[in-house]
């Protein structure tokens, strides 16, 4: 065959069909490959291996979302849909699951009526083979008026897919006659765009009938039902699901990611001493700052804390890949519509307990917009990695390492979570909708160690370019304005307040007394904490001179609680306020920056900024002042100003939360 040119082709079909997997077969590309529908949310592009392409044309791939249908209703469909209708490729492949024939064939009747040619990829044919469940494939061909190709995109060989391609290649520029045509359905009356669509349901049971011939294996089924039953079970899911996740975070932060981030850490250790060596006692204490502590010490906090998230990433890969976190969202689900979230909301905050960059990220599989938003806006209040040594700190200094201390912290976040979902769906004026929840279970099996390997050096890259640089930046920044004054003199001991840093964080200092920590070093601790939450301990350490007791490199508390709460000068109660303050306000800058790629847009993200700093400080505000009134019997300092503060924010919300009641009953009234 010598043919010339350049053609397009979009590959599209159903979540879980082995899309993605068929992708980076036919281009070498290597794309994250998951159990969550709807997992590949934009579209990514790659050329055909020529070890698979035997003409002379260019062949480009275009990997689209996976979709249920052409309705444009979700952020997936959308983006498949306006694809294929407005940039027209050549060839369509449409990826349908042989062994779920009858739900993949919906979508591609709404394919054939196009008018673009398409190719049917029968993926997973293996399985049917083994389920001994055979599909006539002429027949199947001849009943769609489109070729279709048996492929199996897991095989290095005899996987279909060398044909699979030539075939693509001799579609171009040919037509297809659809075999069930919806045209002059009306897509704005909801009863005739459900009578077609059980009109084309009853047409695909009809095609399935005919072609498909399936004896079913009533042991293998009982197997998956089997373990479905309790590892899904609305109760029992929920404390196995606990156990399972309490087995991943312990080899993550307790055992092998401490293990490799000791290693690592020492490295940077070994280069700080090789560089100071080098830059000699004479050298400039600007350079000396900047360099040292800012640059080299921010890159160490980077990388000793990269490896508990790739160990965490990978575990994390493994549920997934075994086809265990579809059945997460499922349980999670009917507690989660409640207020106003869907199951899959779970997992970017169990991703975020680790980090909430990656948390925040993973919100894109949300196929529901407002809940997509809602869902990057609160992940960000469970407690994460990098807050984990402000929590150690406060707890030994002021409690005595107490351990209801972290676990507090733990529910204090998901209870936040709770009332915040609860307040989004109401100013939104969706509380009333229905949340529809499709999530397609994959049957167990064994985990790719290559590709949880492949999805965890993804994600750490992307968790490298989103934080390192951000938070060498701010490193940086944060040492100059602690060493110096204005003047760009080294601010001498004894007199840190004259520090540019204590000039800035002074005025916010007043905005602190009614939570019961208004001087200036705790604020500026709290600024800081905004560029990476592990900098609230080293800050301390430094403003009030107490590194003796604090080791700012493990960022751990060496000695002298006492004699670190007294020189901190807090109370109990003000120290707990202190600590919700620095967890429950906005996170690190790096967090705030995937929130804002997540939302995409503007208003939801400066909305979700002034609500997570109007809730830490209200939460910080209840616990100083009914703290101290219990355990003084009198108020603390700054309770009217604060009291002011708290009602303003509070009137905001009532506020909100009317004009969206007012937008529900207008849906409401418009719907009836």
């Amino acid at each position: 065959m010598n043919m010339e040119g350049h053609m397009k082709v979009a590959l599209t079909g159903n979540p879980n069909s082995g899309k993605t997997t068929l992708f980076n077969a036919i281009t070498g590309s290597v794309e994250q490959v998951g159990n969550w529908a709807g997992v590949t949310i934009e579209k990514k592009e790659g050329e055909i291996k020529k070890s698979l392409n035997k003409t002379n044309v260019q062949v480009t791939a275009v990997d689209l979302p996976g979709a249920y249908s052409m309705s444009p209703f979700t952020s997936e469909e959308s983006i498949t849909s306006s694809f294929v209708k407005n940039e027209n490729p050549d060839v369509i492949i449409n990826i349908v699951d042989a062994t779920n024939l009858s739900r993949s064939l919906f979508f591609t009747t709404q394919l054939l009526e196009i008018g673009i040619p398409v190719v049917v990829a029968l993926n997973k044919s293996d399985l049917t083979e083994k389920k001994k469940t055979t599909i006539n494939v002429d027949s199947l061909s001849k009943l769609l008026g489109c070729p279709v190709v048996e492929t199996v995109s897991t095989k290095g060989s005899d996987n279909g897919l060398e044909k699979l391609i030539s075939t693509v290649v001799e579609m171009k520029g040919k037509t297809q006659t659809a075999p069930f045509d919806s045209k002059g359905v009306n897509m704005v009356d909801k009863s005739s765009v459900e009578a077609s669509d059980k009109k084309r349901y009853a047409f695909v049971k009809g095609i399935v009938a005919k072609v498909e011939n399936r004896k079913t294996s009533s042991s293998s089924q009982t197997k998956h039902d089997a373990v479905d039953r309790i590892l899904a079970h609305k109760w029992l899911g929920i404390p196995i699901f606990a156990v399972i996740m309490w087995v991943v975070f312990s080899i993550s932060q307790t055992h092998l990611g401490p293990f490799l981030a000791d290693t690592f850490v020492g490295w940077i250790d070994s280069l700080y001493g090789i560089v100071e060596g080098l830059l000699g006692e004479d050298v400039s204490p600007v350079l000396s700052s900047i360099l040292l502590d800012g640059i080299i010490g921010g890159v160490g906090a980077v990388v000793g804390f990269l490896p508990l998230i790739m160990v965490l990433f990978f575990l994390l890969a493994l549920l997934e890949d075994c086809g265990y976190m579809a059945r997460v969202a499922v349980v999670m689900d009917r507690f989660f519509k409640r207020v106003g979230l869907s199951g899959k909301s779970i997992i970017p905050m169990i991703i975020g307990t680790g980090c909430a960059i990656p948390g925040v990220m993973a919100t894109r599989t949300i196929k529901n917009e407002r809940q997509r938003r809602t869902t990057a806006m609160l992940t960000p209040f469970m407690p994460c990695g990098a807050k984990l040594p402000v929590i150690a700190l406060f707890a030994g200094v002021f409690f005595d390492d107490a351990a209801w201390v972290g676990t507090t912290m733990y529910f204090a976040g998901i209870g936040i979570i709770i009332l915040g979902a609860l307040l989004i769906v109401r100013i939104t004026g969706e509380k009333h909708a229905r949340s529809f929840f499709i999530m397609e279970l994959p049957e167990y099996r064994f985990p790719s160690i290559k590709r949880a390997t492949i999805s965890m050096f993804s994600r750490g890259k992307a968790f490298i370019i989103k934080a390192s640089t951000i938070i060498l930046l701010c490193n940086a920044a944060v040492q100059i304005m602690q060493t110096f004054n204005w003047q760009f003199q080294v601010v001498a001991e004894g007199a840190e307040n004259t520090s540019i840093l204590a000039s800035i964080a002074s005025p916010f200092a007043i905005l602190l007394v009614p939570l019961g920590f208004g001087v200036w070093q705790l604020a500026a601790a709290a600024i800081t904490g905004f560029i990476a939450k592990e900098n609230v301990v080293g800050t301390l350490a430094v403003v009030y001179g107490i590194t003796n007791f604090i080791d700012t490199e493990e960022l751990a508390l060496v000695s002298g609680g006492s004699d670190v709460a007294q020189i901190m000068g807090l109370t109990s109660v003000a120290a707990l306020a202190y600590l919700m303050f620095n967890l429950f306000t906005p996170p690190c800058f790096a967090a705030i920056g995937a929130m804002n790629s997540e939302m995409e847009d503007k208003k939801w993200l400066w909305s979700g900024i002034g609500f997570q700093f109007g809730m830490g400080y209200v939460v910080a505000f209840i616990t100083y002042q009914v703290g101290t009134l219990i355990t003084t019997g009198a108020v603390g300092t700054g309770l009217v100003p604060g009291l002011i503060v708290v009602a303003a924010l509070m009137g905001c919300v009532v506020y909100l939360v009317r004009k969206g009641n007012k937008r529900a009953q207008e849906k409401l009234a418009l719907n009836a």
